[in-house]
């Protein structure tokens, strides 16, 4: 019998499918990565599937163990009719054996489409494009990947269209909240069921990195990285309050903005009202956007606890210590320039701006700490990235051997470096070890929530930004506006599955 290119291409690119071996097989203790472990449960928590939920959390617990398993056993078997062989050993990537698999005929060109250059980060292209890449297709000989760089704010609508007319990569580095939405639309496909060794690389990561990977009871990608907000200040900004230490509750904040009054720097600037920017405020705050079960938005949203914790930001915001950029004025100074050059005394940001920073910032010392605690504690968001198929490429079993080479320990901590968190539990240490300015990232994760887990999640966003920017511009009351809003987002809740 004739054998598929597909078939061939799967058969010569076991190699990627083995290197997650690597990572996983220096034994942790379960409990003790870097924070990601309770950040994760909550975001299954989120998931739509209870038991799909349940499972995962139970493979958080055995990871370490079932990784080193399969590290132990991961030489695979000759293929005679595809010619090839690969073997991994070692302990956590480090001495792995990695046998080249024979060249895949015809050639494969691979094309990924991802946001990694963003916000000015070259960094994080070049080791993609000059160490990454290259290692993967050295692995795989006559397989190619060609990275396109896509600015965020454009990948979705690329995507959108793309799916409209017939033209869309092979592999997407996704936002972690548009895979249940791609999902719907049959533009991602599937993985369980049919990635070899699925199983195996899901149980290697955190469980709530791998939940935002899960629609309608199936998994469509895998976590690429994670990542979430601290708040983050420097020491002149410090001592232009009169502070040693940055503000660690509601309260400091509100102290530390009354000393700034009348300087020329503003408390506090974040780049809108959406989800990725208010929730921290909300859930520190002590409050939350629906019910646990995700499918009611009102009475809670809108409750008082919520509308006291936004009231504060107006406050600020009509003091003059909050500036226009969080109501969408373009022309205002932005947070990664506004910190460095001493405009703004705080922002919330992530671990990606260090690099930022000692490019274009060489002499700017920024210090982190966790976002400040309301009633509800230090709360912030889950943010990040995953890796997915496009059900329209033609390249399935390559593109499936790219997913597992990034979740491979080389992979990992490569990225690792330039400021992207490693999503596989037995990693979390090393890679603290490694940049010790992430401990408060880590920490922050401890605790960090997820967004919305429903397609319609960018819905959210934009319901968010709309109904709280006219109130900062002084229309309209807080209550009024988070009860539209909620009444706005019900009916997405109810058609999420």
């Amino acid at each position: 019998m004739k054998r598929s290119t597909a078939t061939r291409a799967g058969a010569a690119l076991v190699v990627g499918l083995t290197l997650i071996t690597a990572a996983c097989s220096s034994k942790t203790d379960a409990g003790s990565s870097a924070g990601s472990t309770t950040a994760a449960t909550s975001a299954t928590s989120a998931a739509s599937t209870a038991s799909a939920a349940a499972s995962t959390s139970a493979a958080a617990s055995t990871g370490a163990a079932s990784g080193s398993t399969a590290a132990s056993s991961a030489t695979v078997s000759s293929d005679a009719s595809a010619g090839s062989s690969t073997a991994a050993t070692g302990a956590g990537g480090s001495g792995a054996a990695l046998t080249t698999a024979a060249p895949v005929s015809p050639a494969v060109t691979l094309t990924l489409w991802g946001t990694y250059g963003n916000g000015g980060n070259k960094s994080q292209t070049d080791v993609l494009t000059t160490t990454l890449i290259p290692e993967f297709e050295k692995l795989n000989p006559g397989v190619t990947v060609n990275y396109v760089d896509i600015p965020y704010d454009s990948l979705k609508q690329k995507l959108t269209t793309g799916a409209a007319g017939g033209e869309l990569p092979d592999l997407v580095r996704s936002d972690i909240g548009w895979v249940a939405q791609f999902a719907k639309l049959g533009v991602f496909a599937q993985l369980d069921g049919s990635m070899p060794n699925f199983e195996t690389l899901s149980k290697a990561v955190y469980p709530g990195t791998l939940a935002t990977n899960l629609w309608n009871g199936h998994y469509y990608g895998l976590p690429l990285d994670t990542n979430t907000r601290v708040l983050i200040t420097d020491q002149k900004a410090l001592q232009a309050a009169g502070m040693t230490a940055p503000p660690k509750t509601f309260d400091d904040l509100k102290t530390m903005a009354g000393k700034l009054k009348g300087t020329d720097m503003a408390l506090f600037a974040d780049s809108g009202l959406q989800g990725w920017n208010i929730l921290p405020w909300i859930w520190s705050g002590g409050g939350e956007i629906t019910d646990p079960k995700l499918t009611k938005a009102s009475g809670y949203l809108d409750s008082d606890t919520n509308v006291a914790t936004v009231q504060m930001l107006v406050d600020l915001y009509n003091a003059k210590q909050i500036p226009n950029l969080i109501t969408g004025n373009q022309g205002a100074t932005s947070t990664s320039d506004g910190l460095p050059t001493g405009k703004y005394a705080t922002i919330f940001d992530g671990p990606w701006m260090k690099d930022i920073w000692a490019g274009q910032y060489p002499d700017f010392q920024p210090v982190y700490a966790p976002i400040p605690a309301g009633a509800g504690g230090s709360i912030s968001v889950v943010g990040g990235e995953d890796i997915v198929i496009t059900k329209a490429s033609k390249n399935q079993a390559a593109a499936q051997a790219f997913v597992a080479f990034t979740q491979s320990a080389d992979y990992q901590l490569a990225m690792a470096k330039t400021g992207q968190m490693t999503v596989v539990s037995a990693l979390g240490d090393r890679e603290v070890a490694a940049d010790p300015y992430l401990k408060v990232f880590a920490d922050q994760l401890r605790t960090a929530k997820p967004r919305l887990a429903i397609p319609d999640s960018g819905q959210v966003d934009t319901i968010l930004q709309n109904a709280l920017t006219p109130v900062f511009q002084g229309q309209g009351s807080v209550k009024d506006a988070l009860t539209a809003a909620a009444k706005q987002i019900d009916p997405l809740l109810a058609s999420g599955t």
